[in-house]
């Protein structure tokens, strides 16, 4: 069980990962893996490297050029060697997600316009930014936009779209997944709108809809009874006397109304109140959800597949039947051998029929395929209008000469029928697969509560009214009623009653967590049992349930590197069908003019050319580059969604693609493999002085600290004098530190040393409390007697920390930090499964030593500064090893940053989260064997989905192609083409559906263990 999730924070990452080092904060409970009391300085360490490099670079330029057309690691691979190649240029740096290169050079040497040639002779756009000397320059916002983008059928689809979309100005970055049908763009908003973003996707042939962004201002609000032009007067001229309110926009038909405001001067839920209040009630409104939204699309594009697949099976029936039944009951047979003018009435009721399939109900094919190739590109939908249209205008041209000239050859109007039915009847089957990979999100969104009881208070500030309001409209600082059997409406903490609450929907954790007043507790989660009152604290998209929706979200529309090699083949997969089927018609049809093959092969179909095109159509239909386009996208969301409920959470199809092939995984020791709660065990004075006088003296040194160590010795120190506990809750510091004023003495100069302890003046008498190294450099000599009593300590796996006091050493605590239950047999676990586990910590030799033979640890590295750990993981990876990194402390994150695979500890810090790829949630070591499994698991059906669409191509298109033709005269008929075709692409997504039943494994099964 996660001792807590108060301040956790989920930032997903894009591309590459940086390492963020952020100065420590208080944070209780939980014990950070450092040296003594460690800290890291980023800003001294990033000042000291500017001051290095600026002898080197004295005189120096830099500027900031803009790159467009860069799509991977290799492109900035390109485009910095062609500015490095330059004279002059001392260092360059290319960022893939910013579009930008950062250029140091002397510019007596080479000059900016060199640069911009130089980076356009290597295939790219570029422009130098303006102002870019100013190092201090305030970066403009970014905004993160998503889009619904509809009518996308494979790869080449998706490829098309995030062309077009990057090309556009001021587009940083975009990325496009097939398996949701959303796009993600990053923008700047001086330079592109959103509306500019969603034209440019529908002039490229698709359907658009702008989703919602990062921009807080800006809300959509759903209205009701918003039924005439009166009502919309209404709504404007209250959003028009509102202060803060900037701009809106009503759309009736809709009854929505989209609002620009200043939340500075204007909070939501004051928007709404006001227009409920001023309309008389007229108007109802609600706050619009984003995902309600999207699953209500995802409906009606179901819908409209089923209605369009249902229309054409309606219409292709009647031609079926005159085709294959007609003929065999006479008198409907005379019927359709009538005349109606020169055509026969079968071939006039097929035409008509066809044509309404062929025009009306397959417009979408032939819009697509147009849009597709006015910009360049070939999709399936290019290859569905080629097969039928083919088949249709043959037909057409068979029908009119047999009516005029008497001669009635054959005619195939339900080939195009078939083929047209099968696809959208595939289509069908394949958006509900794919809507089914996307169940994980729609349950993490249901876990939210619709509304919220707000209590209000009456005119004696007493909370006596208790009024429903939508949850979305909750503040910071509301205080909820939450009653037994309903769900937390927000993150918060309990202000008023005790209760126990269900969290396994949450962070996986079965068992019902005990919650009284000051604890902390998290939205969406189940109350099960007394009436609790909350004041929120995290509300909207601040909410632990909303970032792990967000993250989530954001890993199912990352990209595999796997995937590169599904997008190379669709964007030449549809070309190479199109000369294929040229090549079999010619082929046929030549080798029947040459009469190569017996006549008896074209009696049924009257001539060769006939048959040479059946054969023709047939392989433009059976191919599907769906399939190829499908097989990593609808994994890898299919899998994140496992893992989230499971209490993995995985930022990107990068990292669940590295994490297959993990060879070492790296754990931190205090916090990780230790269960981060450290407690004072022993504490001996070898002075004159009282045990009660010495943990004062301590307790006031080490209560300016933020350090978990420094809480331990002070929580010990006050049980000592008062058999109590301190406040441990974060609104309760203030009361904390006014009890601590009353007993502690005055502390002056203090300060922290890293990796050493701390130091300061009390009494006027220098104090030391820390390591041997702290009071090795005061001069101060640890007696041998004190020194064996330390050794004793390390080698049992606590931890010595020394004080002295006015130049004299006077005593020594020992501090415990009791590993996790299941540490021990996950090392064995990962040893099983052919993973190398190594310990890295702060902490001295022989307690390192000492933990590492407990857990079954042969691999240890000791005494590893904060920046020392990253410089261990690339000695490690210098032999092309992969490695993970386990931790939670703001120390680990730039190991976390630097390992191939980074994992956190979901009750970690924040930074520590922000930095890895992996998420823990659980804060359960047993989810690191989790992780790996999912991934080698996710990867092998990948591996299988290409298996399957490779080899239906290559074994079906010979086939329809009739290679088996002459040896067993079997054919294969366009309208079964279509349908082979059809289902490819669902058995792909079905295939990844089956990740679904996913279950964790058991560590007695790994380590083979029988249970009696």
């Amino acid at each position: 069980m996660a001792p807590s999730l108060r301040d956790l924070q989920l930032t997903p990452l894009s591309g590459h990962r940086r390492p963020e080092i952020i100065s420590a904060r208080a944070d209780t409970g939980d014990l950070e893996d450092v040296r003594l009391l460690d800290s890291y300085d980023e800003e001294a360490a990033a000042a000291a490297e500017a001051e290095g490099r600026g002898g080197d670079e004295k005189g120096a330029r830099r500027i900031q050029v803009r790159v467009t057309g860069m799509t991977c690691s290799a492109c900035t691979n390109s485009v910095e060697a062609a500015i490095t190649a330059l004279p002059g240029v001392a260092r360059a740096s290319v960022s893939l997600l910013q579009n930008k290169a950062h250029v140091v050079f002397d510019p007596n040497l080479v000059k900016d316009e060199d640069i911009k040639d130089a980076i356009e002779d290597a295939g790219f756009e570029a422009d130098i930014l303006p102002d870019s000397n100013n190092t201090m320059s305030r970066p403009q916002k970014v905004l993160s936009g998503q889009f619904r983008i509809g009518g996308m059928s494979c790869a080449a689809c998706v490829n098309s779209v995030e062309g077009i979309l990057r090309k556009l100005p001021g587009v940083k970055r975009a990325v496009v997944a097939l398996a949701t049908s959303f796009g993600e763009v990053e923008y700047d908003p001086s330079v592109i709108s959103k509306d500019e973003i969603a034209h440019a996707i529908e002039d490229a042939g698709f359907d658009a809809t702008f989703l919602q962004s990062s921009d807080q201002d800006k809300i959509l609000l759903g209205v009701d009874r918003l039924t005439s032009e009166t009502d919309v007067h209404v709504l404007q001229g209250i959003l028009g006397n509102m202060k803060g309110v900037r701009q809106f926009e009503v759309n009736i038909s809709l009854s929505e109304v989209e609002i620009i405001f200043d939340p500075q001067a204007v909070g939501l839920r004051h928007i709404v109140d006001t227009i409920e209040r001023e309309s008389i009630g007229s108007l109802k409104v609600h706050v619009r959800n984003p995902y309600a939204r999207a699953a209500s699309s995802d409906a009606q594009e179901v819908s409209k597949t089923l209605r369009l697949f249902l229309s054409s099976l309606f219409l292709s029936i009647p031609v079926f039947f005159i085709r294959m039944a007609c003929p065999h009951i006479p008198f409907i047979n005379s019927f359709m051998l009538m005349h109606c003018g020169p055509f026969l009435m079968r071939d006039l009721l097929k035409w008509v029929l066809v044509s309404i399939i062929q025009f009306v109900i397959g417009k979408r094919f032939y819009v697509a395929a147009y849009r597709a190739l006015r910009h360049g590109s070939t999709n399936m939908d290019v290859l569905v209008v080629l097969g039928t249209s083919a088949s249709y205008f043959y037909s057409v041209g068979a029908l009119l000469y047999g009516a005029f000239s008497g001669f009635r050859p054959p005619i195939y109007f339900e080939t195009s029928a078939m083929i047209i039915t099968f696809v959208l009847f595939g289509k069908y089957l394949e958006v509900v697969a794919k809507g089914k990979t996307s169940d994980a999100i729609k349950k993490l969104v249901e876990l939210a509560p619709a509304t919220a009881l707000l209590m209000v208070k009456d005119a004696e500030g007493r909370y006596k009214v208790e009024r429903e309001l939508d949850a979305l409209l909750i503040q910071p600082g509301d205080v909820l009623k939450v009653l037994p059997g309903s769900k937390v409406p927000s993150d918060g903490i309990i202000v008023w009653g005790t209760s126990h609450v269900d969290e396994s929907m949450v962070t996986g954790e079965s068992v019902p967590v005990p919650k009284e007043i000051s604890s902390v507790v998290i939205g969406g989660t189940m109350n099960l049992h007394g009436v609790l009152h909350i004041q929120a604290t995290k509300v909207g998209s601040n909410t632990v349930l909303s970032q792990i929706i967000s993250l989530v979200e954001t890993a199912q529309m990352s990209k595999a590197p796997i995937q590169k090699f599904a997008d190379y083949v669709a964007s030449i997969f549809v070309p190479i069908v199109i000369t294929m089927s040229l090549l079999t018609f010619f082929g046929w049809f030549l080798c029947g003019l040459l009469g190569a093959y017996p006549s008896s092969w074209v009696t049924e179909s009257s001539n060769c050319f006939i048959f040479s095109l059946m054969f023709s159509i047939s392989v433009v239909v059976i191919a599907c580059p769906c399939a190829l386009g499908l097989a990593t996208p609808t994994a890898v969301m299919v899998a994140t969604g496992v893992g989230a409920t499971h209490g993995v959470l995985i930022k990107g199809g990068d990292a669940l693609e590295r994490a297959q092939s993990v060879q070492y995984v790296i754990f931190d020791k205090t916090g990780t493999l230790t269960q981060g709660k450290a407690a004072v065990t022993t504490a001996k004075v070898f002075a004159e002085m009282e045990l009660g006088d010495f943990l004062t003296l301590v307790a006031s040194a080490e209560a300016s600290s933020e350090h978990p160590l420094a809480r331990a010795i002070v929580d010990y120190a006050y049980h000592y004098h008062f058999f109590g506990k301190l406040p441990a809750a974060e609104h309760a510091a203030d009361q904390s530190k006014e009890i601590l004023s009353q007993w502690l003495l005055e502390a002056v100069d203090f300060s922290a040393v890293p990796g050493r302890g701390v130091q300061c003046l009390i009494n006027g008498k220098r104090t030391l409390v820390g390591n041997r190294s702290l009071l090795a450099e005061n001069g101060v000599i640890v007696p041998t007697e004190a020194e064996n009593f330390l050794v004793d300590l390390e080698v049992n796996a606590k931890t010595g920390i020394l004080v002295a006091y006015d130049g004299t050493f006077i005593g020594v605590l020992g501090i415990a930090d009791p590993l996790k239950r299941e540490a021990a047999v996950v090392v064995e676990g990962l040893k099983k499964i052919g993973v190398c586990p190594v310990m890295v910590t702060g902490d001295n030799w022989r307690t390192a030593q000492a933990v590492a033979k407990e857990v079954g640890i042969e691999d240890v590295r000791a005494e590893v500064m904060p920046v020392g750990k990253a410089d261990v993981i690339r000695s490690i990876q210098k032999d092309g090893s992969m490695v993970a990194m386990v931790g939670d402390g703001i120390n680990d994150s730039p190991a976390l940053a630097a390992a191939d695979i980074g994992m956190a500890i979901g009750a970690g810090t924040d930074i520590a989260i922000e930095a890895a790829d992996y998420v823990l949630v659980k804060n359960n070591l047993e989810d690191v064997i989790t992780a790996i499994d999912l991934s080698k698991k996710t990867f092998a059906r990948i591996r299988w989905n290409y298996f399957f669409a490779m080899a239906y191509n290559i074994v079906a298109i010979p086939v329809a192609a009739g290679v088996l033709f002459p040896f067993t005269g079997l054919r294969m008929p366009p309208w079964l083409a279509g349908a082979c075709m059809a289902f490819s692409s669902v058995s792909v997504v079905c295939s990844s559906l089956l990740l679904r039943r996913y279950r964790k494994p058991r560590l007695t099964t790994i380590l083979q263990i029988t249970v009696a």
